[in-house]
């Protein structure tokens, strides 16, 4: 069913909307902080220890191994019990960009026209059962994310494609059992890992700040039973795990600040709370009962309306950018959407305005033109296919031409959302609308998001096998560049079997060849430029509907300490050092 906003309730969420950088409304329960302060500083700083720190989350995650996960809101909390060699400063908004050095003691070095990159561990290191951390863990762990697809196959495979493969190709450790695994990757010692790439990669910082990169020791691995016990390399462990219902973690004993420069480790214990009802969540968020929403895609409709319109409730508030964006993927395998002409007539026939009241109004995110967010650089505003209004009504003249064009007739199709994302289900619904009147006839069915990607959306098979042809989608760059926003979504080598986020299926000779240009050219600049030229040759294949240019609307509790809104995070808070004001 949709669940729509009252249209005087966004007309006030507009306005509020326009307030928020200027508000100056007092915290509820004794704090000072303005609405927005979370993207501008850390709100309530502190290194007070104790207490408890509790989450929540309307679904449950598709893992909690660091190796097997692709929402970015885990790559967040996995820092707390996992490492890679490098993370991101917690910083607000762009300062949150800021990559560090973590697992490794310093940034890599390049060598052979940035073909091999180098690693250092820091020395001391030590797993939660006081074994000692080595550079063939972080080798093994790599292994197991990227080359055992047919179990880990939920992360990115930026590895798996730009690593140097072994002769005869490399199948992963739980098939291949030769202990020496990957040659590309070698460990002359227990602190030192080298990295041997295919191509030049000037970015390669970034790639091992994925979580992929936090080690795994050969002994422990359980290969998908591996959330059972996980090995904790961070200022965090597991006490407890029960599957889609709650996560406790405790201290680290075997942790030490010495080798650890980034994480406090101040709360006592860390409590997720998951399937709890986002409406819930928000209540229990106000009341101080819950300090975090997990999945950070801030509150639902009724919350934001309330907390905009309440001057005591708007200094609580954080409003976000986070390189992302919300859009439809149009599925170029399925029919009529194999044709360039069906699928330039739905751009033309989404009602974008719609779309973006569904998905909570302006507060929520301006309407889209491209791929890429405003806020990443190498975005450059274009509109190749502009939208017309004869009042509240979309002029659907040119998508009606382009549909005769196409000569697909009236058709059926199935639209795909994610059932715990009301806002995504309302889109979807304001989707299917606006696709009627052109005689696109699409039924909505609605998964959880957990599974989102490992079986259904994700899956081409599939999507073909049940006349998938709209996907209802968000995205956020892997990191703060267009390749790490680009990759895994429009280059034809990210096409998976399951997890599979090129969602669209595009394999476009041109833009293949255009990211691997990019990554391999050491010039900055030059590498904006090219993203930017991808952006257009994405839109020109009319493969993705943009809706919105995606903001948060977060709570920020005045019961936790150190909140930083990060665009590292998608505008997330910060995890790795979230307190609690006693």
């Amino acid at each position: 069913m949709r669940r729509s906003v009252p249209v005087a309730a966004i007309a006030a969420l507009t306005s509020a909307a326009l307030l928020l950088s200027g508000c100056s409304g007092k915290s509820k329960g004794g704090g000072s902080a303005e609405a927005n302060a979370a993207t501008k500083g850390i709100v309530n700083a502190s290194d007070e220890k104790g207490g408890t720190l509790t989450y929540a989350m309307s679904d449950a995650p598709e893992s909690f191994d660091p190796g097997n996960t692709y929402y970015v809101y885990i790559w967040n909390f996995s820092r707390l019990y996992a490492r890679p060699l490098t993370t991101f400063k917690p910083g607000p908004g762009p300062k949150g960009n800021v990559l560090t050095a973590d697992l490794a003691e310093s940034m890599g070095k390049a060598s052979d026209n940035n073909t091999t990159w180098t690693y250092k561990l820091r020395k001391g290191l030590k797993y939660d059962d006081g074994k000692p951390i080595t550079s063939k863990d972080v080798k093994y762990a790599v292994e197991r994310s990227n080359f055992s697809r047919e179990v880990l196959s939920l992360g990115p495979n930026y590895f798996q494609t730009y690593l140097k493969d072994n002769e005869g190709g490399y199948k992963g450790p739980y098939k291949d059992k030769n202990p020496e695994g990957l040659k590309s990757i070698e460990t002359p010692d227990d602190q030192t890992i080298v990295f041997h790439l295919k191509q030049p990669f000037a970015e390669f910082d970034y790639l091992v700040s994925a979580p992929q990169t936090a080690p795994v020791p050969r002994a422990r691995d359980k290969g998908a039973d591996y959330t059972k016990d996980v090995a904790s390399s961070g200022s965090y462990k597991f006490e407890s795990y029960e599957e889609g219902k709650k996560v406790v973690l405790v201290r680290n004993p075997h942790w030490s600040a010495a080798t650890d420069p980034l994480r406090k480790q101040l709360p006592d214990k860390i409590v997720l709370n998951m399937k709890v009802a986002q409406s819930t969540i928000d209540k229990d968020l106000k009341a101080g009962n819950t300090l975090v929403d997990m999945a950070g895609r801030g509150v639902d409709s009724q919350t934001q309306a309330q907390l905009l319109t309440d001057s005591k409730e708007k200094g609580n508030t954080d409003n976000a950018l986070g390189q992302r964006l919300a859009y439809v993927a149009i599925n170029t395998k399925v029919a009529p959407f194999d044709k360039p002409e069906c699928r330039k007539a739905v751009q033309y026939a989404v009602d974008k305005k719609a779309a973006q009241t569904a998905l909570g109004g302006p507060v929520r995110g301006d309407i889209a033109t491209t791929f890429l967010p405003t806020d990443l650089d190498g975005y450059q505003k274009f509109d190749l296919y502009p939208q017309k209004y004869n009042g509240d009504a979309l002029d659907l003249t040119e998508a009606k031409k382009h549909w005769q064009a196409c000569g697909a007739g009236n058709v059926s199709t199935t639209i795909t959302a994610r059932n715990d994302r009301q806002d995504e289900v309302d889109a979807a619904t304001s989707v299917v609308n606006s696709l009627k009147k052109i005689g696109v006839n699409a039924k909505i069915q609605t998964y959880p998001s957990g599974k989102y990607f490992s079986d259904y959306a994700g899956v081409p098979e599939f999507t073909k096998k049940n006349n998938v042809g709209l996907m209802m989608m968000q995205w956020g760059s892997d990191y703060p560049a267009g390749f790490g926003y680009l990759n895994q979504v429009v280059n034809g080598k990210a096409i998976q079997k399951s997890g599979n986020t090129n969602l669209s299926e595009l394999d476009d000779p041109t833009i293949n060849k255009l990211l691997n240009d990019a990554i391999a050219n050491g010039d900055k600049a030059q590498r904006e430029k090219i993203y930017a030229e991808i952006d257009k040759k994405t839109m020109e294949q009319a493969v993705i509907v943009p809706l919105t240019y995606f903001k948060v609307l977060m709570y920020r509790s005045p019961k936790a300490t150190n909140l930083v809104s990060t665009s590292a995070y998608s505008g997330e808070y910060d995890y790795l050092n979230i307190g609690v004001k006693k």
